[in-house]
C-alpha cells in the first residue's frame, strides 16, 4: 500500500513564532509571508529586488524578501516590521521618529526602510547620515526626497525628547494616519482582497502597433482547469471606452481588432490563484500582425504616417493658445534676443506601490476597493462601461501608494469590476512592475522652442513659445497639458507681448497623462534656462533679472488676469538672495583650485495655477453632530502622500472651533464621503480646504442657533455634552431634543466650494486660476568633466504657500518634489520596450538627494482657506531649470535635452570646449 504523499512544509520563525506553510517550489519569501501567513506589513513593489520595500530581516541581516526562495527561510528567524514594533526598541523609538520627521508620507516604502534602519541601529546607534544612506541604499522611496528619512534614523537615539505636538493650524503636526504607517498596518491595494478572491492577469500587446485575432479561447480555456474566464472587448456591456476629458474619451478598455500601444490590452484571464500562478500567458491564443509605429512627433507630423485616429488628421489630438499684445514686432524692437530649442523624455511616475485592487458583488451592487486619486471619477467611468447606474456602484479606495497624476486615470478597475459581475466572486488584480511601466500614463516628452527677447535695461520685451507634446496613443491629460502649458510657459513674469502655443500629437506610445506640474516642468526647463542666457546677454546678475520682471500685485499676466493680492514670486526670489550671494562666491573658490571638477549654482523659478483650468472644479464636504455629541468630519479627499487626512481635518476643526482631536474623520468612500474631487493640480488644500472650511463654519452656526449664542462663542465636547460658551454664560445643547436623521445627526451640514475663474477667449485671456502658487529654487552643483556627471550638492527652495496650515508636510512636500525634479533633470528617461523595470529605469536614491533648506513664504490668498495655497506641484517646475543653469554656471555647457545623461553632458562639455 502506497503511503500519502507528504505536503512539502517549511517552518521558520516569525516575528518570534513558529510557523509553516507551503509554498511552491521557488515560491518567493515575500508571497508566502504576504499571502500564507499574512504578513501584509511586508510590501511588493516590484519582485526583481529594485525597490527594497519588501526588505525583511533574516537572522538579523536585511533581504528583499523577493529574493529571497520560500524554502530558504526553513529554520530560520525572519522578522517583519509588525513584528519588531511590538518588541523592538529600535523599531519602537523609530516610530516615534518617523512620525516626528515628517519621514513616512505614502507609507508604501516605510517598513522597508525602517527595518533596514533597525539592522543599521543594532550595529550602530549613533549613526552618521553617510552611514545611513549606505545602510538604507536599497530602499526606493518616491515621496519624501529621503532628507527626512536620514534626519529621523540619525536622531532616533540623541537623547532628545520630542518637541510638545499641536495640531493648531500653522504648527509643524505630525500627521493623523501616521501611526499605521509605520507600525506596518497600513492598507493598500495589494492588501485588502480576501483570501478565496480569484485572480485577473491581463493580456497585452507586445508590439507598438498591430493588428490581432484570437484563436480558439473556448478551447484554450477548457485546456486550463482552474481558469474561469477569458474577458474581451465582447464582454464589455456598456462603453468599450474610458478617459478622463469629455470629448476626449477615447482609450478602450479591451482593443479591438487593432492596438496602439505596446502594452494595451486586449483581454483578461480570471481563475483561481494557485491555477494562475502556474499560468504561461505565453500560451494564449492571439495572433499578431505588425504594423509601422510612429514613436516620436517628428515620425507622427510626417505626412506619410500612420493615423491613429481617423477624425484627429496628422495625428494632431489638440492645441492651445495664449496670445496677448505683438510679440513678432515687440522681439523685432528688442536689444537682445535669446533663441532656443529643448527637448525632454517621458517620465514614469514610478511610484512604489504599482496598481492594486480586488471588486466584489456585495447585495446586487459593484464594490470595487483599489488605489485611486479620483473615486467618484472611478465610479462615473465604470458607469459607463458596465452600464450601470451609479448608485450601484460603490467606490472604497485603499491607501494610496504613491500616485503624482497617474492614479487619476482607470487602470485595473474595469478589469476586476468586470470579472467580479461576470464570475460572481471577489477578483483581486496587482499590476507587476513591467505591467506598471508598460501601460500607465508618463509625463509629456515635449519639443520646445523659445525666442525671448528684452531691451538693454533688462526689461522683457517680447516671448514666443512654440511646444509639441508626444500625447501617446490615447488622451488621457493631454487636453489639459496642451491648454494649461501656454498660461505658464512665460513663467511669473510681466510680458505684455507674448504668443505661446502648444500641441498634443499622438504617437505610438504609452498615453501620456497627468504627472505632477502637467506640461508646466517641461516648459519651465525651456523658459527658465533662456532667461539665464538673456541675462548673461545683458550682463546683469540672474537674481536681479527676475526681480526685474517679476509679476507683482496688479500687473496682468499673460492672460489679462489680475491679481490685487497674493502674487508671492518676489518675495521667494529676495528670500534666496543670502544663498544666491554666498554659493557665487564659494562656487568661485572651489573653482579656482579645481582643473576636472566644477561647481555652479543656478536659479529658477515657478508658478502654477491651482485646479483646473477655467473650468467647475467643486468640492464638497458634510459633517454631522450625533446625539452622543460627535462631530464627525465625512472627508472625501484622497491623501496619495501629501497630506490631505490632516490638513483637511486642522482646516474644520479651526472653522467649527474645536480641537482636532475632538473630531471624527470618515475617510473617502462613495458610499459616505461626497465628492471632493480629484488628488491633482495641487487643489485639494485650496478647493477641498474651502469646502470643509464652510462646512465646518455652516455646523458651528448650527449650533450656535440652537442655544442663541454670538457668532463669538465658544463650542466645547465635554464627556458627551456640548457646551456653548457665551460671554460670561455656558449653556448646555440638550441633544436628546433633536430627531436624529437617517445618518444619526441631530445636526448636519454639507457645502461646496468652486473656484471663481472666468473662460478664457480663443487668444487665451480669461481668469483661468483663481490662485497660482509661486517658488523660486537655488541649486548648487558639482559637475565632473571627464565623466560627464553631476553631483547636487545642496538645494535651497523657498515657496509661497500662502499659509502653512502645517509647516512639518509643506516641507515635505517641498523636498519630495525636489527629489522627482532631480530625477527628471538628470537621470530619468522611459523609452517603450527598454526601460520597464526599475533597475534599467532609475529614480533617485536615498544618496542621490543633498541637503535641502525649505524657505517658507506666507503671502496670503484671498480665496484660500486661511489664506493658504496649493503646493504639491510647484515645487517640481524650477527644480530642474536650477540644476541646469548650476551646470551652465560651472562649465558654460548648455543642456538642451533632459535628462542630462553623462553621455549628453559629455557631448554639451565638448561642445562648450572642454575636452
Amino acid at each position: 500500500m502506497d503511503k500519502p504523499a507528504t505536503k512539502d512544509l517549511t517552518a521558520f520563525i516569525l516575528n518570534g513564532n513558529h510557523v509553516q506553510c507551503e509554498p511552491r517550489p521557488g515560491e518567493r519569501l515575500s508571497e508566502s509571508l504576504r499571502e500564507r501567513l499574512g504578513a501584509r506589513d511586508v510590501k511588493e513593489g516590484c519582485s526583481a529586488g529594485d525597490c527594497g520595500a519588501c526588505t525583511v530581516l533574516l537572522d538579523g541581516d536585511p533581504v528583499c524578501a523577493c529574493l529571497v526562495a520560500s524554502q530558504q527561510a526553513a529554520g530560520r528567524r525572519v522578522e517583519t516590521l509588525a513584528g519588531l514594533v511590538r518588541e523592538d526598541r529600535d523599531a519602537q523609538t523609530l516610530m516615534t521618529r518617523f512620525q516626528q520627521h515628517q519621514a513616512a508620507q505614502c507609507g508604501i516604502c516605510t517598513p522597508g526602510m525602517m527595518v533596514s534602519a533597525v539592522a543599521l541601529l543594532r550595529a550602530e546607534p549613533h549613526p552618521s547620515a553617510e552611514q545611513v544612506q549606505d545602510a538604507l541604499g536599497g530602499v526606493l522611496c518616491r515621496c519624501t526626497g529621503y532628507r527626512k528619512i536620514i534626519d529621523a534614523v540619525v536622531g532616533a537615539h540623541d537623547g532628545t525628547a520630542p518637541a510638545p505636538v499641536s495640531q493648531e493650524l500653522g504648527q509643524p503636526t505630525p500627521r493623523f494616519d501616521g501611526q499605521a504607517k509605520v507600525d506596518g498596518s497600513e492598507r493598500f491595494g495589494d492588501d485588502v482582497a480576501p483570501q478565496a478572491a480569484l485572480v485577473a492577469r491581463v493580456i497585452r500587446s507586445p508590439h507598438p502597433a498591430a493588428r490581432f485575432e484570437f484563436g480558439d479561447l473556448a478551447a484554450w480555456q477548457a485546456a486550463h482547469p482552474g481558469v474561469y474566464c477569458v474577458l474581451s472587448a465582447r464582454d464589455i456591456p456598456g462603453q468599450n471606452l474610458f478617459g478622463v476629458i469629455p470629448g476626449f474619451i477615447d482609450q478602450p478598455v479591451f482593443a479591438l481588432r487593432h492596438v496602439r500601444f505596446r502594452g494595451e490590452a486586449v483581454a483578461c484571464v480570471v481563475g483561481e490563484v494557485e491555477a494562475m500562478a502556474a499560468l504561461d500567458l505565453a500560451s494564449f491564443p492571439v495572433n499578431w500582425t505588425q504594423e509601422p509605429a510612429a514613436m516620436e512627433v517628428a515620425a507622427a507630423l510626417d505626412p506619410d504616417a500612420p493615423q491613429l485616429f481617423e477624425e484627429r488628421p496628422g495625428n494632431i489630438m489638440c492645441s492651445g493658445l495664449v496670445q496677448c499684445g505683438d510679440a513678432e514686432t515687440a522681439l523685432a524692437a528688442a536689444d537682445h534676443v535669446v533663441e532656443a530649442a529643448y527637448t525632454t523624455s517621458f517620465v514614469e511616475h514610478a511610484y512604489i506601490e504599482p496598481e492594486a485592487g480586488f471588486a466584489e458583488m456585495v447585495e446586487g451592487r459593484l464594490h470595487v476597493h483599489a488605489c485611486t486619486q479620483a473615486p467618484g471619477m472611478d465610479r462615473a467611468a465604470l458607469a459607463e462601461v458596465l452600464a450601470l447606474p451609479q448608485s450601484a456602484i460603490r467606490i472604497v479606495p485603499t491607501a494610496v501608494g504613491g500616485g503624482f497624476g497617474s492614479k487619476i486615470d482607470l487602470s485595473l478597475q474595469p478589469f476586476i469590476a468586470l470579472a467580479a459581475m461576470k464570475t460572481g466572486r471577489p477578483v483581486r488584480m496587482t499590476y507587476s512592475r513591467v505591467e506598471s511601466l508598460q501601460s500607465t500614463t508618463k509625463r509629456h516628452p515635449a519639443q520646445i522652442r523659445v525666442r525671448i527677447g528684452a531691451k538693454a535695461d533688462g526689461s522683457l520685451s517680447g516671448m514666443t513659445f512654440d511646444g509639441d507634446f508626444n500625447t501617446g496613443a490615447y488622451a488621457s491629460w493631454g487636453p489639459t497639458v496642451a491648454n494649461r502649458v501656454p498660461v505658464h510657459a512665460s513663467g511669473p513674469y510681466a510680458l505684455q507681448d507674448y504668443r505661446a502655443r502648444s500641441r498634443a500629437v499622438h504617437t505610438h506610445c504609452p498615453p501620456s497623462g497627468a504627472f505632477r506640474g502637467f506640461g508646466v516642468p517641461q516648459s519651465a526647463i525651456a523658459q527658465e534656462t533662456a532667461f539665464d542666457l538673456l541675462a548673461e546677454k545683458l550682463g546683469i546678475d540672474a537674481l536681479d533679472f527676475r526681480l526685474k520682471n517679476a509679476l507683482a500685485n496688479g500687473v496682468p499676466t499673460i492672460c489679462g488676469q489680475v491679481f490685487e493680492q497674493g502674487v508671492g514670486i518676489r518675495a521667494c526670489l529676495e528670500a534666496l538672495r543670502p544663498a544666491w550671494e554666498k554659493a557665487k562666491s564659494d562656487c568661485a573658490d572651489f573653482n579656482a583650485r579645481h582643473n576636472t571638477r566644477k561647481r555652479g549654482v543656478g536659479l529658477a523659478s515657478g508658478w502654477y495655477g491651482c485646479g483646473n483650468t477655467s473650468l467647475p472644479n467643486p468640492s464638497s464636504f458634510k459633517a454631522g453632530l450625533t446625539a452622543a455629541g460627535e462631530i464627525v468630519l465625512h472627508q472625501g479627499a484622497m491623501d496619495i502622500g501629501q497630506g490631505a487626512n490632516t490638513v483637511i481635518p486642522q482646516i474644520f476643526a479651526r472653522a467649527i472651533g474645536l480641537p482636532v482631536a475632538a473630531i471624527s474623520v470618515l475617510g473617502a468612500d462613495t458610499d459616505i464621503t461626497p465628492d471632493a474631487g480629484k488628488t491633482s493640480a495641487s487643489r485639494q488644500t485650496f478647493v477641498s480646504g474651502n469646502a470643509a472650511r464652510l462646512t465646518g463654519e455652516a455646523l458651528r452656526s448650527a449650533i450656535l442657533r440652537q442655544v442663541n449664542a454670538s457668532e463669538t462663542a465658544r463650542i466645547r465636547l465635554e464627556a458627551g455634552r456640548l457646551l456653548v460658551e457665551d460671554a460670561t454664560h455656558v449653556k448646555e445643547l440638550d441633544l436628546s431634543r433633536l430627531e436624529p436623521d437617517a445618518e444619526g445627526y441631530v445636526l448636519r451640514a454639507e457645502e461646496s466650494y468652486d473656484p471663481p475663474v472666468r473662460a478664457m477667449d480663443a487668444n487665451g485671456q480669461g481668469e483661468p486660476y483663481a490662485q497660482f502658487g509661486y517658488a523660486a529654487h537655488l541649486a548648487i552643483v558639482e559637475v565632473d568633466i571627464p565623466l560627464g556627471l553631476v553631483r547636487p550638492l545642496h538645494f535651497t527652495a523657498a515657496h509661497d504657500v500662502g499659509r502653512a496650515i502645517n509647516p512639518l508636510l509643506v516641507e515635505g512636500q517641498v523636498q519630495g518634489g525636489i527629489a522627482q525634479g532631480l530625477g527628471m533633470a538628470l537621470m530619468e528617461e522611459f523609452v517603450p520596450g527598454r526601460t520597464e523595470n526599475l533597475h534599467d529605469y532609475l529614480i533617485p536614491t536615498i544618496g542621490d538627494v543633498p541637503p535641502i533648506d525649505t524657505l517658507i513664504i506666507e503671502i496670503a490668498d484671498a480665496h484660500g482657506p486661511y489664506g493658504a495655497k496649493g503646493l504639491g506641484e510647484h515645487v517640481l517646475i524650477p527644480t530642474a531649470p536650477a540644476i541646469f543653469n548650476a551646470i551652465y554656471h560651472a562649465t558654460g555647457a548648455r543642456i538642451t535635452h533632459a535628462p542630462a545623461t553623462p553621455s549628453r553632458l559629455r557631448a554639451a562639455l565638448k561642445e562648450a570646449g572642454h575636452a
